[in-house]
């Protein structure tokens, strides 16, 4: 792969030398067949570009009675129509040429921007949890899609108009000198130079209110995002204006930046015109002074004042390409940064796939620790054994989360050993440990797309029979039959059109389609109501049934029935042992317990007493109903 390289690093010549190996990739020989003849047409293009002012010079000539015209033209080309007719002839050739050479590039820059766009997206999922946790998901595809555009800008402009612009004023600057002499070389060289050096210092100035303007686009965006990914807070709180107001500070900046860029552009342009409209009006002053004297034809002027107007366009393009160029870089010096990341979490070159042949699970005094300065884990030890279930409790902040991201190898460990059937984790590969680990989180987050395709990601090959059949163990499948689109309804953003029990359930069958011989429960019921906890519960124990299972909780009422409970407290593990054994013991679970067991029959008093006063309210009416003919209540 290239290597990286950021708008502040290096020359646009360095640009182009590392996107080379996607304009020239390897093993394609179709594509960089299409680089040599785009090549070709593009020398061809130029060739029958500089013809076009000498059929202009020569049509001119024998219109104004001059009959002396170049012996290597033939005969039939002599008449004046004629030469009108293949002027205008040359102009659409050169414009064919052209337009077959963006048509042959176009697919090697499509698959440029393809290559690289897949790499970054490949680089994105593998960064760690670390890093994504601390972006804003707004910003990240903001910088990814302007990138994205800003590597088919480099690629397309340094290839289809550089090297024609390099190409047509050098055959420009052979003919000034060779037919009119030195000095008109000067002007146009020194011409081209103050043009070429105003460009650059004033697309300069403007790469820094572009850089701004970006910078306000992305905060803009990310803030547009978190706020609709959290409509429901929102709405909660009342705060729709406030976050309009918050939107519209960063557009505010956006519109500031924006105006001054189309400013600048204009200031830009103008100057570009008074630099070469100077020194056009010289170079046309001296052909009219010879034209006048007798050295030079009319023709001649003609000549020399379409050659000029020709070459504006690609000298025009050179300060295209290059304020292009530069604010392509801009654009994906965020993302190359991004790819410049390196992850926190690798394979080792030796890394063999897990072999999980029983799938016991082993802690070996493992420390571990998100910010040096505050111990998450000090020491834990623990081992669940093949096909047993192990509960991880204790108050928040205890470390239990932990655990389960450290198993899955989100984070390497400060110290100590995790291993799968002997096996340390660190010495096998990521995607063979994650296929061996099956997850339902407290939070279920499904993609925007059918009831189906969430399910079907346990297993991405899996029949709709394998997944009517994992419905069925989740205890979903009776709900999905009953909606109306059936296991192709969509469940919007997040799931959002599913409830929390529903969600919980998809995440469920999902997991059993991966069948994993290791699962973990990381509070996959905390956040469900009573009742459906108890029904979530019963698909979670048949799907744990037979498996090595880890299981996170906070209501201690789930993990009753482990075969071993750890307690966690401040990193460390307070009391093991099993329910009732915790309970004997006296300890912290069983001050847990009670403390729970108290807030449960609070709360089932309370709601015997709303279903009382519901009651009541009936009872109360109901005289008015059965009220006595005649009375006004009967009417």
């Amino acid at each position: 792969m290239a290597k990286t390289v950021s708008s502040e690093s290096g020359s646009t010549f360095q640009t182009i030398r590392n996107l080379w190996p996607y304009m020239w990739p390897a093993g394609r020989a179709d594509l960089k067949m299409r680089v040599v003849w785009a090549s070709v047409f593009l020398v061809i293009a130029k060739l029958v570009l500089i013809l076009v002012p000498y059929f202009f010079k020569w049509a001119t000539d024998a219109l104004n009675g001059k009959t002396d015209l170049p012996g290597l033209l033939p005969s039939f080309l002599l008449a004046p129509v004629a030469l009108v007719v293949a002027y205008n002839f040359a102009r659409i050739g050169q414009q064919g040429f052209n337009q077959l050479r963006d048509a042959l590039f176009a697919r090697v820059g499509q698959h440029a921007v393809r290559q690289l766009a897949y790499k970054t997206f490949v680089h994105m999922h593998d960064l760690s949890l670390r890093f994504h946790l601390e972006r804003r998901t707004g910003g990240l595809s903001r910088i990814i899609e302007r990138g994205t555009k800003g590597i088919e800008t480099i690629v397309r402009f340094t290839i289809l108009n550089t090297a024609p612009t390099v190409i047509e004023f050098g055959l420009t600057a052979v003919i000034f000198a060779a037919v009119y002499g030195i000095w008109y070389l000067v002007v146009v060289a020194v011409t081209v130079w103050l043009y070429t050096w105003f460009t650059v210092r004033a697309s300069d100035w403007r790469i820094a209110i572009r850089r701004e303007m970006n910078d306000s686009d992305t905060e803009a965006n990310t803030k547009a995002i978190d706020s609709l990914l959290n409509f429901e807070t929102v709405k909660y709180f009342n705060n729709e204006g406030m976050e309009a107001e918050r939107f519209d500070r960063s557009m505010a900046r956006y519109e500031k930046a924006a105006t001054q860029t189309w400013t600048s552009l204009g200031w830009l342009n103008f100057g570009q015109a008074v630099i070469f409209g100077g020194g056009m009006t010289i170079v046309m002053v001296m052909s009219g002074l010879e034209v006048a004297a007798g050295t030079q034809t009319l023709g001649d002027f003609v000549f020399i004042n379409a050659m000029l107007i020709q070459l504006s366009v690609p000298l025009n393009f050179i300060g295209f390409i290059y304020r292009e160029i530069r604010q392509g870089l801009t654009d994906i010096e965020q993302m190359f940064d991004l790819l410049d990341v390196a992850p926190e979490v690798v394979d080792k070159p030796d890394a063999a796939p897990l072999s999980v042949s029983e799938g016991t699970i082993r802690f070996d005094d493992v420390h571990f620790a998100y910010d040096e300065n505050r111990k998450i884990l000090k020491g834990i030890s623990f081992e669940v054994p093949a096909g047993k279930t192990v509960a991880i409790v204790g108050p928040s902040g205890a470390g239990k989360s932990t655990i389960s991201r450290l198993l899955y190898r989100f984070y390497d460990i400060g110290s100590g050993a995790i291993t799968i059937d002997g096996q340390d984790i660190r010495g096998v590969t990521q995607k063979s440990l994650r296929a061996a680990i099956g997850m339902v989180p407290q939070d279920t987050v499904l993609f925007n797309d059918t009831i189906a395709y969430n399910i079907r990601y346990g297993r991405p090959d899996a029949s709709l029979d394998d997944i009517r059949r994992a419905a069925d163990l989740a205890q979903i499948s009776v709900f999905i039959e009953s909606l109306p689109d059936g296991f192709k309804t969509m469940v919007g953003e997040r799931g959002l059109k599913l409830s929390g029990g529903e969600k919980q359930r998809v995440a469920i069958a999902r997991t059993i389609l991966k069948a994993p011989p290791v699962l973990i429960l990381d509070e996959a019921t905390s956040a469900l109501d009573t009742h459906t906890e108890r029904e979530i519960q019963a698909a979670l124990d048949l799907v744990s049934r037979g498996r090595t299972t880890l299981v996170i909780a906070h209501r201690l009422s789930t993990v009753i029935s482990a075969d071993q409970i750890i307690v966690l407290q401040d990193g460390r593990i307070a009391e093991k042992g099993t329910h009732r054994e915790l309970l004997e013991h006296k300890g912290l679970y069983a001050a847990m317990w009670d403390r729970q067991r108290e807030a449960t029959e609070a709360e089932e008093r309370l709601r015997l007493a709303r279903e009382e006063d519901e009651m009541g309210v009936v009872v109360r009416r109901k005289p008015l109903e059965v009220a006595a003919p005649g009375t006004e209540n009967s009417k």
